[in-house]
């Protein structure tokens, strides 16, 4: 099969970077390689002082683009006998974001400048990095006295994880990298414009994915941030609203051509479609299937839920939902984007802080790690059994209170409690996030027909799967792939390289054939899901109080009804 075509997606994660080798006509993957960023603490510049710092190298960036891009073309060469590097048609990348970085004027990462070298205020600004939250509550403050409109398609503030806030934290803490920075750029604009030559910013096309969820670009006000109401926040804000353009493009439209430089590197024809960029969780989205009626969840570290919506619904603003944009998930679509700031990431805090040293012997003997030995045991509870409820805000809360300054709490300790029932009441404490998400949607007119979850811990872990059926009361779908943004990647690198050069006309087109569900779903049950009505009332009360101004309920009844509840599941009796 000689006329197979292939395309290339670049995952570009928080720890490390994958690449995918994906036959467009079947979805078929050939070939898989993943580079680990070498800076930091697993690829992330903390500051032991500073919890809300976190930074990435753009050196790792570019290593990892050729390592991993080289890494799953030979993977794909010993794989399948009917794979060529000639056969790739096409590039497409997903990344992190918000992770803007500071740039000159050619375009060139200020953290590649040895000037900067050891600097991390002119590194790459992680997603995660939070060091801008009273900048952006000043964003917030701002917009809603004069430019109201712009706080209505990001759920009514703007946050700390984002474009502007980050800028301007820089200007305050380092004018020295805020004045040698032409511009910034986000990585998910930087690296198609380093593939195909155009990093110079008067040559960048930037994505909207980023530029709509993350910097309040909409073209109903001409793009960006008008300069007059970022001067009026600093003024040094003026100069960056210069640089930028007025326009931003779609996933599956050209970035432009890939050079002779990256051809060799990556060991590809040279010339061939390089797709605009956007954001893991949206390529993610579109590599599980979404379409209108169906969320994607994207579970990992934190999770980004995606929706679309028809343009002709009359989709109104919907508070709490961190993103409304036009064409940032599907060309033809509204993008919804929300998400919780911490999932994967609490588990992991739990299990690196919290389990004592006993549990890691026990795991090493019957081969587990420490996850799946607390999964092992954790399952064996029933729900409501353990007492306890855990708010999911260890990171801060992204959808739908949007405010980073919120921290998790697990109510129902005794000195009987184990790691395991903790364990699991985090995991729960996550799922009622996700139906605060989802029930937010509805309530507005975003109807969720299925749910389809993708991410490591949607693929390993049964036990979390079904209690996010049963808290949700909604059967819970697995994408095929275990690499969705990646997969997303490449299905917008086969539309952009079009049906002319074998590709795709369409991204539906893609999706259909290079998309796929597993068999197996989870279904709520529905004794499971009484218990959870319950505890989820006792969450949303925490939720409201802890979490919004203008809630008031005295909380005396929580922990006895816990243990009321508690008492009732370990007696058997009806709930």
């Amino acid at each position: 099969m000689k006329d197979r075509r292939f395309a290339l997606g670049f995952d570009y994660g928080t720890n490390s970077v994958r690449a995918l080798v994906v036959d467009i006509a079947t979805g078929e993957e050939v070939g898989t390689s993943v580079y680990n960023y070498g800076a930091g603490v697993d690829g992330v510049i903390v500051d032991p002082v500073d919890p809300n710092v976190a930074r990435q190298d753009p050196k790792d960036y570019i290593d990892g683009l050729e390592a991993s891009g080289r890494g799953a073309i030979e993977k794909a060469k010993a794989n399948c006998k009917d794979f060529s590097p000639d056969q790739i048609i096409g590039i497409g990348v997903d990344t992190t974001g918000s992770t803007p970085m500071p740039v000159d004027a050619e375009g060139m990462p200020l953290g590649l400048d040895p000037q900067f070298a050891d600097n991390p205020n002119a590194m790459a600004w992680l997603w995660k990095d939070h060091t801008s939250y009273e900048e952006a509550g000043a964003i917030t403050a701002k917009a809603a006295k004069s430019r109201p409109q712009f706080l209505a398609k990001c759920g009514g503030a703007y946050s700390s994880e984002w474009f502007w806030s980050k800028i301007w934290h820089c200007l305050k803490v380092d004018p020295e990298v805020f004045d040698a920075a032409y511009t910034w750029v986000e990585l998910a604009d930087v690296i198609p414009g380093l593939l195909t030559g155009t990093s110079a910013p008067d040559k960048l096309k930037r994505g909207i994915c980023a530029a709509g969820h993350k910097a309040m670009f909409n073209a109903e006000w001409g793009g960006y941030p008008d300069k007059e109401f970022l001067v009026s926040l600093e003024p040094g804000l003026g100069r960056i609203r210069e640089s930028l353009p007025d326009v931003a493009y779609t996933a599956g439209e050209r970035a432009g051509l890939l050079t002779e430089e990256w051809a060799q590197r990556l060991g590809v024809k040279p010339g061939i479609a390089v797709s605009v960029g956007a954001f893991d969780a949206h390529m993610g989205a579109v590599g599980a299937g979404v379409k209108e009626g169906t969320l994607v969840k994207i579970i990992g570290t934190s999770t980004c839920d995606v929706a679309v919506a028809g343009k002709a619904t009359g989709l109104p603003d919907v508070p709490g939902v961190c993103g409304i944009v036009d064409g940032s998930v599907l060309p033809e679509y509204i993008g919804l984007e929300a998400g919780q700031s911490a999932v994967g990431d609490i588990f992991n805090w739990f299990v690196k802080n919290c389990v004592p040293a006993s549990y890691g012997e026990e795991a090493k003997q019957k081969g587990m790690d420490i996850h799946q030995l607390l999964t092992e045991k954790a399952e064996k509870q029933k729900p409501g059994e353990s007492g306890l409820l855990a708010l999911d805000w260890n990171n801060g809360n992204r959808t739908i209170l949007v405010d980073v300054r919120l921290s998790g709490l697990m109510l129902g300790q005794t000195l009987q409690t184990r790691p395991e029932e903790m364990y699991r009441a985090l995991i729960e404490g996550t799922a009622y996030g996700a139906r605060v998400i989802i029930d937010r949607l509805e309530e507005y007119g975003v109807h969720i027909e299925e749910v389809v979850n993708c991410g490591g811990i949607a693929e390993k872990n049964a036990m979390l799967m079904q209690i996010y059926a049963d808290v949700t009361n909604r059967t819970m779908k697995i994408s095929r792939s275990a690499q969705t943004p990646a997969l997303g990647a490449a299905m917008f690198a086969a539309v952009a390289a079009g049906p002319k050069n074998g590709g795709h006309a369409t991204v539906e087109a893609a999706q259909t054939a290079m998309g796929g569900l597993k068999e197996r779903e989870f279904t709520p049950i529905p004794a499971n899901v009484k218990v959870y009505e319950q505890l989820f009332r006792m969450y949303k009360e925490l939720h409201d109080i802890f979490g919004t101004r203008d809630y008031s309920v005295n909380l005396h009844h929580i922990m006895k009804d816990l243990l009321d509840l508690r008492d009732a599941v370990r007696e058997g009796k009806e709930i």
